[in-house]
């Protein structure tokens, strides 16, 4: 995808881009712009957002010195620094994600810099490229299982293990279209890969994404927008060293952005009828080491 040509420009992007990217831009008041957004401004988001904030400061990668060789994972453990390239929508998405969920990316970059410690830059270890590949391509599902005292609708631990089952299996029309009202209040997606942001400037059948399942608790559905990012920050966490930080695949399992509810602006039946992109699952495919998100008791 050429995001290059892109411009910055908010008529443009209602027009085209998915409406997960245009809702992110506008919510950090970055939509109505003149200019792409400069490394000086992603750290004003982040103070007016993120008032305690403990993470790194965005910097320009044109203000690096042209004798700087380390690694990039290296530079922002070590400086508490992410180079951030001028004009870049990779790397603009990815700064909103550092401003969204900073401790699962610190950890993130902490496993990078560990397996780099012990095996070198290259070739990369098998953790670092699942790592890479959530990075890039996650989407977060976080997942809230009701209880008797909670005022939301009450689906049982068991019953979101199954949507998760059918979801791991592509049963596509069960999950999303049969199932669409469990989207929004017990199961809320969160686009973790800013690959998949930069690609939803242009979204186009076979955009896919990996999802991670994570559990949150009761009345997560309830909180404001940033109160979930945080709540759901410490509990990605807690889910990563669950899943022994990565060391085990497989973990993640592909889900159809497009697809998913409020994500695109054509979601008719006929749209989830295409199997070209809603692709039924390969003969033999096993469950994923993530699931059941909740174990039997």
């Amino acid at each position: 995808m050429q995001s290059a040509h892109i411009p910055f420009d908010k008529s443009h992007l209602h027009d085209s881009a998915s409406p997960c990217v245009t809702a992110l831009l506008s919510e950090v008041n970055l939509l109505n712009e003149n200019a792409f957004p400069s490394a000086q401004q992603l750290n004003r988001v982040v103070q007016r957002f993120q008032p305690k904030w403990q993470g790194p400061t965005f910097k320009g990668q044109s203000t690096f010195p042209a004798t700087e060789s380390r690694y990039y994972e290296t530079i922002i453990g070590e400086d508490n620094v992410v180079p951030t390239r001028e004009d870049n929508w990779h790397d603009l998405f990815n700064a909103l994600i550092w401003v969204q969920f900073p401790k699962a990316k610190s950890l993130l970059n902490a496993l990078h810099i560990k397996d780099i410690a012990n095996f070198g830059t290259n070739p990369r270890t098998a953790r670092r490229n699942r790592i890479t590949h959530f990075d890039e391509c996650g989407v977060v599902l976080a997942i809230e299982a009701g209880d008797s005292f909670s005022k939301t609708e009450n689906v049982s631990k068991a019953e979101l293990n199954q949507f998760l089952a059918s979801l791991a299996m592509h049963e596509w029309h069960e999950v999303f279209i049969q199932q669409r009202d469990k989207w929004g209040k017990c199961v809320t997606p969160f686009i973790f890969g800013h690959a998949n942001l930069e690609m939803m400037l242009s979204p186009f059948i076979g955009l896919t994404g990996k999802w991670l399942a994570v559990a949150v608790p009761s009345g997560f559905s309830k909180l404001d927008p940033w109160q979930q990012r945080s709540v759901l920050d410490n509990a990605l966490v807690e889910r990563i060293v669950q899943l022994d930080n990565f060391q085990q695949a497989p973990i993640l399992k592909p889900i159809p952005l497009l697809g998913v509810p409020g994500w695109h602006h054509d979601q008719t039946l006929d749209f989830y009828n295409n199997k070209e992109y809603f692709r039924p699952v390969r003969e033999g495919a096993k469950m994923p080491t993530q699931l059941p998100l909740w174990k039997p008791i």
